[in-house]
């Protein structure tokens, strides 16, 4: 992988938890970044970039701009010859989930394509998208040829009323390839994460990630955590992949960046060699009666215990290995740094 620091290169997002570490990646490698952003002048929500930036040889830039406003990352982007599109929400408790997460992510990446095709610097565009375009529910994985998922799959299980959020991964995705299709100046990369953990660049971290390792860590499974089958990467690896997405020439189509083939009860069973002694971590699994029994009361719908307590997830993550030459840590250290970061920022109180 050669990184050519000549030209700058755009980070949609640049405040967001993936965003943050491919920031830092770039800086460190000497890169100039131009960060757009909603408002640069709120240091609460950029004043960790700003500080990544006077501890490296590269150079960041802030810009305003706006995801659903058309053109407004025309000046951010102009002279980048790289365009990372990280931006897009991550949230599972939506009360609109059409404008909420379909509208942002799909309206979003249509803007800051059509941008890049109006920008004649530009030669390649790194999109993160998600295991999520490719499944909704474990048991998808089941369907899949020998039971793994691939990049040759796309969800078809995610709608509106279930699952949106993947819903909303799938539409933006299918959007990125249908704008790329459409000219010949710069080539789309994809990468397709699982669920994201790790410690965060910024102090207050919005990801659904955090929320789901606080239950993990606040006592809300200290009965048991249920073996919900899930893919874990963690955001420093990602980040590493997103790089190599962007300055490996021969790098084409979507990747798989997924360290684990896990469940909760394994997030939780990986911090309790440090931190169990201190707090109400889950030891055992849950029944997938008891789930689905008390599931809804939690907001969990019952299709969903269905499909996923109990049911392995499996993914083939051979393709990011080879072309963008990714390594992955120990799930251990994601969740020690992550849980280590929460309690520092005050997330839990000690048992």
């Amino acid at each position: 992988m050669q990184i050519d620091t000549t030209f700058p290169v755009m980070v949609t997002g640049a405040t967001g938890y993936v965003a943050g570490w491919i920031v830092k990646g770039l800086l460190d490698a000497g890169l100039t970044v131009h960060a757009p952003v909603r408002n640069p002048q709120n240091l609460g929500k950029v004043q960790h970039l700003l500080k990544m930036a006077e501890n490296s040889p590269g150079k960041l830039k802030l810009f305003k701009a706006d995801l659903l406003d058309e053109g407004s990352y025309a000046e951010a982007m102009q002279g980048c010859a790289t365009v990372f599109h990280t931006a897009s929400p991550f949230t599972v408790n939506v009360k609109d989930p059409q404008t909420q997460l379909i509208d942002p992510a799909v309206k979003g990446t249509r803007n800051v394509l059509a941008e890049a095709s109006r920008t004649d610097s530009v030669k390649r565009v790194v999109l993160t998208s998600s295991c999520a375009a490719i499944y909704t529910d474990a048991i998808d994985c089941a369907a899949a040829p020998n039971g793994t998922l691939t990049e040759d799959i796309w969800n078809t299980t995610a709608s509106l009323d279930y699952q949106p959020y993947s819903y909303s991964k799938l539409l933006a995705e299918k959007a990125a390839w249908e704008v790329a299709n459409d000219q010949s100046q710069w080539d789309l990369v994809v990468v397709n994460p699982s669920l994201v953990i790790g410690p965060a660049t910024n102090q207050a971290p919005t990801s659904e990630s955090f929320n789901i390792v606080r239950q993990i860590g606040d006592g809300t499974m200290k009965a048991g955590a249920p073996r919900a089958g899930i893919g874990l990467v963690d955001v420093r690896d990602l980040a590493q992949a997103h790089i190599a997405a962007a300055f490996t020439p021969e790098a084409e189509g979507r990747h798989i960046i997924s360290a684990h083939n896990s469940n909760l009860l394994e997030m939780g069973l990986a911090l309790q060699p440090k931190y169990g002694d201190h707090y109400p971590l889950p030891k055992k699994a849950l029944p997938k009666w008891l789930v689905w029994l008390v599931g809804p009361l939690s907001g969990i719908p019952r299709k969903f215990v269905s499909n996923n307590v109990n049911v392995e997830w499996r993914a083939d993550n051979s393709k990011g290995k080879r072309t963008l030459g990714v390594t992955y840590r120990p799930l251990r250290e994601s969740m020690e740094d992550m849980f280590a970061q929460m309690v520092d920022n005050g997330v839990f109180d000690k048992a």
